[in-house]
């Protein structure tokens, strides 16, 4: 018996009492010996009826506590037996030791001892031994296992209801979309207004019945522009039919010259109505920038997208090019120097850009200099050209001087590329606010979000006709010297392969005003004359080609053997000449230790798609991609992209 019960009767207080009581009866026996007899004798009555007391206490204690006990272990057993959630024990091996009875009942099986934990719960190996939660899905009831690893135990709960409330919660989320014909003034150009109303009102109902079948809510806001409204869940059944809208336009209009397309920007998932909107804004900006023809879909922080099939149209007024050439202008005269900085690993196409933007800014007495580290194959005989001018020469310098040169007041032109950390020293991008960006590739879903004019055309052919475009605006008389203008139409030809891809009316036109201007069209020749040694290089990585889907090619090289980038590129130009090759792939080693893909296609396949998944970029026609692995491992993960791609909407138009 505990001892603070025993004191309860033997304590200090009875002691003291019986003392008190034996000290009355002797004092009572002095005067009166009968009776203080009496008194000893009621005083002993008193004592043993204490002590039979105590005994039936400690007896009737002593009972009430067996059946206590016995009570709480049966309702302790039934309360877990009947517990509203399972819960499970299991050895060291995940073996199960012992569960209740709601395991039974939610497995439907008598008993799951001595099965293991992961068989009957798959999803339990994603967890890792940590305390945490993990959701598994028996029959059409969803259940939360929270384990613990520790204490071996694992508690089952029903959240089924929960998780519909959450799903339905997340499926009527509001979606804002905006769907724009993209080159209405193009296709339209030439048209009577007859002409002009029977397209568009064959492209509206294409849209409205595109619209009536996914159950979206459409509203026109001009001739070219509809707002859509709907939630998350009918989004992504858009994005399971690939957004086959823009399939069904193009090709309802193929009998045009230029087939009409659309580019729709999609966004959800985001906190406050204003900023779904400006997503959805921001998404249709990067569906154009990426050449139109295709969906951008912004989710949270998920981008996605689809379709890109065709190439961008060439715009064919120079409206942009001579409003960004004035908003450039009015830049480098308010600011005091220009950092011009291409991607790393620059080609002729950057450094030919570079050189033009460097003209504008001397036009107007500023200083201006190029960011440029080491000189690689790809410019290297370019280089050669330039550094006869000591005038050029001394406005090359490296990024830890263009670090020292920049300030809040400089100008920093990114050029050939728009992506933040392909530059040559992302540092530079965070000294000031002034930034443009020059650029002719597809946007990409990472992009230089300070920068305070854009000019990214992907229909160009290359970012040096761009730049000589804006030459042509940015000043009354522009006059260029040799060097200057060999650059800029090098990177043309380069980019253009000797004018056989991608060019426009706008690139001959661009190449007139530079030839006119004494570019030096023998010097270029020699520039991208190969040396024999690298054209066998060439020759046996070409070799390594294998014919994949009967029209794509992949050149794989041998592990150890580094190759330059231009090389690379090199050898998936030339198998794209081969006889039924619609478009090629090379992997080889770079001499910086990395794993470069150059990608290359006739127009029949998005190669820029593919390289995006691989971490790239690039055209639709020319991508590229660099990663770290060896040869065979980005080979093998080439070939399960473009399974993947094959499978979800096919790899060719």
């Amino acid at each position: 018996m505990p001892k603070f019960l025993v004191k309860r009767w033997h304590g200090m207080h009875h002691l003291w009492g019986f003392v008190l009581m034996i000290s009355f009866t002797v004092t009572l026996a002095w005067y009166e010996w009968l009776l203080g007899l009496l008194g000893l004798v009621l005083t002993g009555a008193v004592g043993v009826y204490s002590v039979l007391a105590e005994r039936a206490f400690r007896r009737d204690l002593k009972m009430y506590l067996g059946t206590l006990s016995y009570r709480v272990k049966k309702a302790g057993s039934e309360v877990i037996s009947d517990l509203p959630f399972g819960i499970i024990l299991y050895n060291e091996d995940k073996m199960v030791e012992w569960h209740n009875a709601f395991v039974t009942n939610m497995l439907e099986r008598d008993s799951v001892v001595g099965e293991s934990l992961m068989e009957l719960f798959p999803t339990l190996s994603q967890a890792k031994d940590r305390e945490g939660t993990v959701e598994a899905t028996i029959g059409d009831l969803v259940y939360e296992l929270s384990f613990r690893f520790d204490e071996r135990l694992v508690y089952v709960r029903d959240i089924t209801q929960r998780w519909q409330l959450a799903k339905r919660y997340e499926d009527e989320k509001l979606a804002l979309g905006i769907v724009m014909m993209d080159n209405l003034e193009e296709v339209t150009q030439g048209m009577d207004d007859q002409q002009r109303s029977t397209l568009l009102s064959k492209a509206t109902t294409e849209i409205t019945e595109w619209a009536n079948k996914f159950h979206v809510y459409l509203k026109r806001l001009n001739s070219d522009r509809y707002l859509i409204i709907t939630d998350q869940k009918t989004l992504k059944q858009l994005e399971l039919s690939r957004f086959v809208i823009l399939d069904e336009v193009r090709e309802m209009t193929t009998e045009n010259k230029i087939p009409m397309t659309l580019s729709i920007g999609f966004a959800a998932g985001a906190e406050s109505i204003g900023e779904l909107g400006q997503w959805a804004q921001m998404s249709l900006d990067i569906a154009l920038g990426r050449g139109g023809d295709q969906a951008a879909v912004k989710c949270g922080q998920r981008q996605s997208f689809y379709g890109g099939k065709s190439n961008a149209v060439e715009k064919r007024t120079r409206v942009r090019a001579r409003v960004v050439a004035h908003a450039l202008r009015d830049l480098i005269r308010e600011s005091d120097n220009i950092i011009i900085m291409g991607h790393k690993m620059p080609d002729m196409d950057a450094i030919g850009a570079a050189v033009g933007v460097l003209k504008a800014a001397q036009l107007f007495n500023k200083e201006a200099y190029i960011v440029l580290e080491g000189i690689n194959p790809a410019i290297q005989k370019m280089m050669e050209m330039l550094k006869e001018d000591e005038r050029l020469v001394k406005r090359f310098i490296t990024p830890d001087q263009a670090m020292g040169l920049t300030d809040s007041g400089s100008l920093i032109v990114v050029v050939d590329t728009h992506k933040a950390s392909m530059v040559k020293e992302p540092k530079l991008l965070t000294q000031t606010e002034r930034i443009v960006v020059v650029d002719h590739h597809r946007r990409g879903e990472e992009f230089i979000a300070n920068s305070i004019l854009v000019y990214m055309e992907p229909y160009a052919s290359s970012t040096c006709e761009l730049v000589t475009e804006l030459l042509q605006y940015i000043h009354d008389r522009v006059m260029l010297d040799v060097r200057e203008s060999t650059a800029l139409l090098a990177g043309i030809t380069m980019d253009t392969k000797s004018f056989s891809l991608r060019t426009g009316s706008r690139t001959f036109e661009a190449a007139s005003f530079l030839r006119r201007n004494g570019a030096d069209s023998m010097l270029i020749q020699r520039m991208l004359k190969e040396d024999l040694a690298e054209y066998i290089k060439k020759a046996e990585m070409i070799k390594q080609a294998e014919i994949v889907y009967e029209h794509i090619a992949i050149a794989v090289t041998e592990q150890g053997r580094q190759y330059s980038q231009l090389l690379i590129a090199q050898s998936a130009d030339t198998l794209l000449n081969m006889t039924d090759v619609l478009a090629s792939f090379v992997i080889g080693e770079r001499q910086d230790g990395l794993i470069g893909i150059s990608a290359r296609s006739l127009g029949h396949m998005n190669v820029q798609v593919v390289m995006e998944r691989m971490g790239g970029g690039g055209h639709l026609t020319n991508a590229a991609s660099q990663m770290e692995g060896t040869v065979a491992e980005v080979a093998q993960r080439l070939k399960q992209v473009l399974q993947d791609i094959e499978e979800e909407e096919g790899l060719f138009e």
